[in-house]
C-alpha cells in the first residue's frame, strides 16, 4: 500500500526543496506493482541532489527495469527537515516511483560509494521500519544488499547487510535477483546460502572472524585479527570481485531531475579501470583491468541521450580520460558531430601535459571557465613516492600553456600526510602554488586566479599504502597552518578538510567487524550526514567509541605489519598482496613504476574472472616467463 499521500502533501510545503520527494521525473519507470513478482528498490544514502548524479544507480535501474518480471524504483535519504517531518507524521521512507514503503520491496540495494554514508544507511533502514541488523530480520523483511567502492572493505558494515556485491554490479545484480526468485518459499537462511554462491557476492554470516587477545588486563579479544574462516567448505574465501568482460551499452534513457542537482548533466563511462599505478588510489588498484567502449558506441549513445533527455552537457567519465586510447579521435568526432546542438563536453581529471590542454581547448568551444590539475604532491620526491611521475617543471610548462590559451583560473589538488612526507614537502606545495600564480599574473595580471584544494591522505584497503597509518592530527594541523599562512592574498584561494573528518574516514575505511557496534552507537547518538561539515557530529562518534571500549587510534593511526591479517582480505580485487607489498617497499625507496601497462605481469591479476583457467592481465600478451611463479 502507498504511503498516505494526503499526509505527504501537507508535509511537503514545510520543507526545503520539496521536489526531492515527489518523483514523476521524465524517463522514470513506473510498472504495475501488482503485475510484478520481484520488486527492487535502489537506495542512495544521501540526498536526492547528490544521488541523482550517481551513474551506477542509473545503470542498475535500467538493467533491472529491462527485465520483464522485475521492477526497480529509487529512494534517497531525505534531508534533516524532511526526516523530522516524516518521523513526526509516522511516515516510513518510500520509493519515488510508486510511493510504496521500502519495507514492501523484496530487495533493497543500497549504494556505499564512500565510508561517510554508513550512518546514513542505518538512518534509511530505520526510517523504513526495517531492523538494522541482518540477524534480526525475518522472512517477511526485504533482502538488504550493498554495492559500491566502500564495499572493498565490507567488514565495518557486515552486521547490517545480508550481502555485498563486490566489484562490477551489472551482471551480479541480475543473478542476485534470479537467485532470489529461484529460492522463493525457502527460509531466509537457505536463501542467503544460495546467494553466497553467486560470484562476487559476500554474505557475512557464513564467515567467522577470530581476534587475538589484547595483552592489556581485562581487554579480551581486542587485538588484531587472528583468523578469517568460511563456516562451510563450499563458501568461497576470499570472495573475488566481479568483473564484466565487456562494458554493457551505455544507459541512454537517463532520468531528468526535477530540481537542480550537483551534476545536472548526462554521463557516459568511456572506460573502466586504470593502469597508472598511483599508490594512494584505491579505485586505480581495485577496478582493473581496463575496459574501453568503442568510439562509435559513445557517439551513438550521446546522440540518443540528447534526444531522450534534453541535457545540454555530457560528462565523459573515466578514472583517467587522457588514457582512453582513442580520446583524441573521440573528442574531435563529438565536437564535429554535435557542433550544431550546443553540447558542452566535460572531461574530469586531466593529466598535466600538453595533450590534455589541447583536448580541453577542443571541447571548450571558446569558453574558458577553469582548468583543473591534480599534482597531488608539491615535490618531485613525494610524487615519486606515490608513483605520480609529473616533474614540477612539466607542471609549470603546462600551466603556462593553459594561461596563454585564455584560461584565467586554475584549480590545483594536493594531499598532505602522505607516507614519508616532511615539512619541506608541504613547503613545496606553497612554492608550486606561488609559481603557478606568478605565471598566471604574467599573462592575465590581477585577473589570474589559483584555487587550491588540499586534502589529508587517508590510507585505503587494497593499495600499496594499506599498511601505513594516518598522519597524526597535530602534524596535519601544523601543515595546514603553514599552508594558511603562505597561500593567501588576491588571486589565491585555499580549501582544506577537517582533520577530524579524515580520522573518521580512516577508522571506517580500515575497520573490522567490531566497528559495527560503534557505528550503531554513533547513529543512535545522532551521527548522520558525516560527509557534511555542518552536520558531522564528531563528539557522537567519540562517545560511541567510549561506550564500546574500542580505541579509534588503533584503527586510524596504527602502522600495520606486512604479515598481519587485514580485515578486508575476506574479499579480493584480483591484485595480489605481494604486488602491493612490493610497491609499498618501492615507494619507500621512491622508485617509480612508470606505467603498469609496461609491467603488467607485476599486477598479479590472475583471478579477475573467477573459475576460468587462463589468467587475465592488463595487457593482452603478458610475458610467459614472468608468470611462471604466479
Amino acid at each position: 500500500m502507498q504511503v498516505d499521500l494526503e499526509k505527504l502533501e501537507r508535509i511537503l510545503p514545510t520543507v526545503q526543496k520539496p521536489g526531492r520527494y515527489v518523483g514523476g521525473e521524465y524517463n522514470s519507470v513506473v510498472k504495475d506493482w501488482n503485475a510484478i513478482t520481484t520488486r527492487v528498490c535502489l537506495a542512495f544514502p544521501d540526498i536526492y541532489d547528490l544521488g541523482m548524479s550517481n551513474l551506477g544507480l542509473m545503470i542498475l535501474y535500467r538493467i533491472l527495469n529491462d527485465l520483464p518480471d522485475v521492477l526497480a524504483e529509487r529512494a534517497y535519504l531525505p534531508w534533516v527537515d524532511m526526516i523530522t517531518a516524516m518521523r513526526g507524521a509516522g511516515m516510513p521512507l518510500y520509493s519515488l516511483e510508486s510511493k510504496r514503503p521500502l519495507g514492501d520491496f523484496d530487495i533493497i540495494g543500497i549504494s556505499l560509494p564512500y565510508e561517510q554514508v554508513y550512518t546514513n544507511a542505518l538512518e534509511m533502514l530505520d526510517l523504513a521500519g526495517i531492523p538494522l541488523r541482518s540477524d534480526e530480520r525475518e522472512g517477511s523483511h526485504p533482502l538488504i544488499v550493498a554495492g559500491g567502492h566502500a564495499t572493498f572493505n565490507p567488514e565495518p558494515m557486515a552486521a547490517f547487510f545480508d550481502g555485498f556485491v563486490i566489484g562490477d554490479g551489472e551482471e551480479a545484480m541480475v543473478e542476485l535477483v534470479e537467485v532470489y526468485r529461484a529460492t522463493s518459499g525457502l527460509r531466509r537462511e537457505a536463501r542467503l546460502k544460495a546467494l553466497a554462491q553467486v560470484r562476487g557476492v559476500y554474505v557475512p554470516r557464513f564467515y567467522r572472524v577470530r581476534y587475538a587477545e589484547d595483552p592489556s588486563p581485562g581487554m579480551g579479544e581486542r587485538g588484531p585479527i587472528a583468523a578469517i574462516e568460511a563456516k562451510t567448505p563450499d563458501t568461497p574465501l576470499p570472495v573475488v570481485k566481479r568483473v564484466v568482460r565487456t562494458l554493457p551499452p551505455p544507459t541512454t534513457r537517463l532520468i531528468v531531475p526535477t530540481i537542480d542537482v550537483s551534476h545536472n548533466r548526462a554521463a557516459i563511462e568511456i572506460n573502466r579501470g586504470c593502469t597508472r599505478g598511483c599508490r594512494f588510489c584505491q579505485a586505480g588498484m581495485a577496478m582493473r583491468p581496463v575496459r574501453e567502449r568503442p568510439v562509435e558506441e559513445i557517439i551513438q549513445a550521446t546522440d540518443t541521450i540528447l534526444r531522450q533527455t534534453g541535457f545540454e552537457e555530457i560528462g565523459l567519465l573515466s578514472l583517467s580520460p587522457s588514457d582512453y586510447s582513442q580520446i583524441d579521435t573521440l573528442v574531435k568526432r563529438m565536437v564535429e558531430r554535435f557542433a550544431d546542438e550546443h553540447l558542452s563536453i566535460s572531461l574530469p581529471a586531466l593529466r598535466a601535459d600538453s595533450f590534455s590542454v589541447t583536448l580541453a581547448e577542443t571541447i571548450a568551444g571558446g569558453r574558458r571557465t577553469g582548468f583543473t590539475f591534480a599534482p597531488e604532491a608539491g615535490s618531485d620526491r613525494m610524487r615519486a613516492t606515490i608513483n605520480k611521475s609529473i616533474p614540477s617543471r612539466q607542471v609549470f610548462d603546462v600551466v603556462s600553456e593553459v594561461f596563454r590559451r585564455g584560461w584565467q583560473t586554475i584549480k590545483l589538488y594536493f594531499m598532505i600526510g602522505l607516507p614519508g612526507e616532511e615539512m619541506e614537502d608541504v613547503r613545496a606545495i606553497v612554492e608550486m602554488v606561488k609559481t603557478v600564480h606568478m605565471i598566471g599574473r604574467r599573462v592575465h595580471g590581477r585577473q589570474a586566479q589559483v584555487n587550491v584544494s588540499v586534502n589529508t591522505f587517508v590510507p585505503k584497503p587494497h593499495t600499496p599504502f594499506q599498511w601505513v597509518g594516518l598522519d597524526g592530527s597535530r602534524s596535519i594541523r601544523d601543515k595546514q597552518a603553514l599552508l594558511r599562512r603562505e597561500i593567501r592574498g588576491r588571486g589565491l584561494k585555499l580549501d582544506y578538510n577537517d582533520p577530524e573528518a579524515s580520522m573518521l574516514e580512516a577508522v571506517l575505511a580500515r575497520g573490522d567487524r567490531r566497528l559495527a557496534e560503534v557505528i550503531h552507537q554513533a547513529w543512535a547518538l545522532g551521527a548522520r550526514f558525516d560527509a557534511w561539515d555542518d552536520q558531522r557530529d564528531f563528539g557522537a562518534w567519540m562517545r560511541a567509541f567510549a561506550k564500546t571500549g574500542l580505541d579509534p587510534d588503533l584503527y586510524a593511526y596504527r602502522q600495520r605489519s606486512p604479515d598481519e591479517l587485514l580485515p578486508w582480505e575476506v574479499v579480493s580485487t584480483g591484485v595480489r598482496k605481494r604486488f602491493l607489498l612490493r610497491e609499498y617497499e618501492r615507494s619507500r625507496r621512491r622508485e617509480e613504476l612508470s606505467d603498469c601497462r609496461e609491467e603488467c605481469h607485476a599486477c598479479g591479476i590472475l583471478t579477475a574472472f573467477q573459475g576460468e583457467s587462463s589468467p587475465v592481465w592488463c595487457c593482452p600478451e603478458p610475458d610467459p616467463e614472468a608468470t611462471k611463479d604466479r
